[in-house]
């Protein structure tokens, strides 16, 4: 299960920047595009990232997270338990899940930059101009390559991130599953004050 997490952390660092014009800006493009930028910057200052924790998160919320789609996200993962929380909650909640991103995301980025990376053909039916699948093979060095699926969708003329599965399991029903054992047993409130924890113990807070 460690090992399907981290794989998850790998594929979602690989996110979209912003690129002018329109031919430039198709999904699978500029998946490609940031990951050349991201992996040329780990691979360059990799000791000094290492050593700077503040650093790497830097990277990851100017670089990748202005592109993904935490609305949704945090919708999806709170099942129908966002519809009962305040905007006050549901701002919380957002913040606290984004930082817990940034952190993980920022470690996988340093464990896994070296790993090989192609790119599969996907047909995309169904969501026209709306909604685009892309798909990456991640060779590990072992055994066989994980396929990563990246779901966008089309808001403003801007492609956003809002769910990647790893061989075929959604990280959006994953932290579901696991954020709604903690909301059922113990409330909302223990599952904010959770992550906020978990975020200032490693230094994101």
């Amino acid at each position: 299960r460690m090992k399907l997490f981290s794989i998850f952390l790998l594929s979602l660092f690989l996110m979209p920047i912003i690129l002018a014009d329109e031919q430039s800006s198709a999904p699978e493009f500029i998946i490609k595009s940031t990951t050349d930028k991201v992996l040329d910057r780990v691979k360059r200052d990799k000791k000094t990232l290492q050593d700077d924790p503040g650093e790497m998160f830097r990277l990851v919320s100017d670089l990748i997270f202005p592109h993904f789609d935490f609305g949704v996200m945090s919708r999806f993962v709170m099942g129908t338990t966002w519809k009962s929380l305040t905007e006050e909650k549901k701002q919380e909640f957002s913040e606290h899940f984004r930082r817990l991103l940034v952190r993980t995301y920022a470690s996988a980025l340093l464990e896994f930059s070296d790993q090989e990376i192609d790119y599969i053909p996907s047909e995309n039916k169904g969501g026209g101009n709306r909604t685009a699948k892309v798909l990456q093979q991640i060779k590990t060095g072992s055994g066989e390559p994980m396929i990563i699926s990246y779901r966008l969708h089309n808001r403003n003329s801007d492609w956003k991130v809002y769910d990647v599965s790893v061989s075929g399991v959604s990280l959006v029903k994953t932290y579901r599953a696991s954020f709604q054992s903690i909301t059922d047993s113990q409330g909302v409130d223990a599952l904010i004050e959770s992550l906020k924890n978990k975020n200032e113990q490693y230094g994101n807070p």
